[in-house]
């Protein structure tokens, strides 16, 4: 993977570095949104690592606070990788980011996203075996399994996290440096390639189906499990909150699962760009602050402790 860049037959420059445009090019603009980021990466970080700290309480050793803790860290990390850059720049009239940065940015996002990705889908599993079979669920859902999932999420994530960066690399850059995007990612970085990346275009597709649909179908058939068993309770103020809990969960999977196969699943459409960077935004900065809410602190038991805790 050597940073180059081919601007004749006889001359071979090295690119040692990239300029971000980031989210929008009018001056006017860049007080009100780096102070608006600010905001929401500030809500982003309070919201989970209070979800950290109260999910460790003795009262919630269950599988269900396990994959909570994980999920706020995970989303911790992909804000911190984006946002703080991303703030820099929108003060800074010098946007560069080093090659070498890029490619840690590249890796450090997909491995997070894909990691995510598959997280949300063994805590869709686990929701299954807990409303579908309760008597089971100590006995199923055990430490060492729920340890397993997350490994094999961060291992899955890991793999997706190096053939991406690893292929995105290998393309020569003799175009501009200047990225239209607001951090390293895949679609705008082979729009600056000038080699031919049909052959990469497809195996981004089928990353995509990997990596986000095939996690997003099986949410969805966990989701009509658990309604499916919903609609035998005798209780019609206790499947009101559980219709409650699983709607509000399978819409933020569903718009973290559109805004990213609208970017990836064409990295090189003729959308508009700043159409991507929104999606872009949604799942890097906006779901972040969005898990904790709709995930923990709308739980009876999560609420209590935190009130306890505070």
């Amino acid at each position: 993977m050597e940073p180059a860049d081919k601007q004749d037959a006889g001359n071979h420059t090295l690119l040692t570095d990239f300029v971000l445009s980031g989210l929008s090019s009018h001056p006017q603009l860049q007080h009100l949104l780096f102070f608006t980021i600010c905001f929401v990466y500030s809500m982003t970080l309070v919201g989970n690592l209070l979800i950290c700290m109260v999910t460790v309480h003795p009262t919630l050793h269950m599988p269900m606070y396990f994959f909570l803790r994980v999920l706020s860290l995970l989303d911790i990390s992909t804000a911190s990788v984006v946002v703080p850059k991303m703030l820099v720049n929108l003060l800074s009239e010098d946007s560069s980011i080093s090659y070498r940065g890029c490619v840690t940015q590249l890796y450090c996002v997909v491995f997070l996203a894909a990691t995510e990705w598959y997280l949300l889908a063994a805590m869709a599993c686990d929701r299954w075996v807990a409303v579908c079979s309760p008597l089971r669920y100590a006995a199923i859902m055990n430490t060492r399994l729920c340890l397993c999932l997350v490994l094999l999420s961060c291992c899955s994530g890991n793999v997706v996290s190096v053939v991406q960066t690893a292929w995105v690399f290998t393309l020569s850059f003799c175009g501009p440096r200047r990225i239209n995007y607001f951090f390293c990612d895949i679609p705008p970085l082979t729009v600056l390639s000038c080699t031919d990346t049909s052959l990469y275009e497809k195996q981004i597709i089928s990353a995509t189906v990997l990596v986000i649909l095939a996690p997003f179908c099986l949410i969805l058939l966990s989701y009509a499990c658990i309604i499916s068993s919903i609609l035998k309770i005798p209780s019609a103020e206790s499947r009101h909150k559980t219709f409650s809990t699983c709607s509000s969960h399978l819409t933020v999977v569903t718009l973290y699962c559109a805004s990213g196969t609208l970017i990836y699943l064409q990295p090189k459409s003729s959308n508009s760009q700043d159409t991507k960077k929104i999606l872009a935004l949604i799942y890097t900065t906006v779901i972040p602050t969005l898990n904790p809410l709709i995930y923990s602190l709308r739980n009876k038991e999560v609420k209590e402790v935190l009130i306890r805790v505070m």
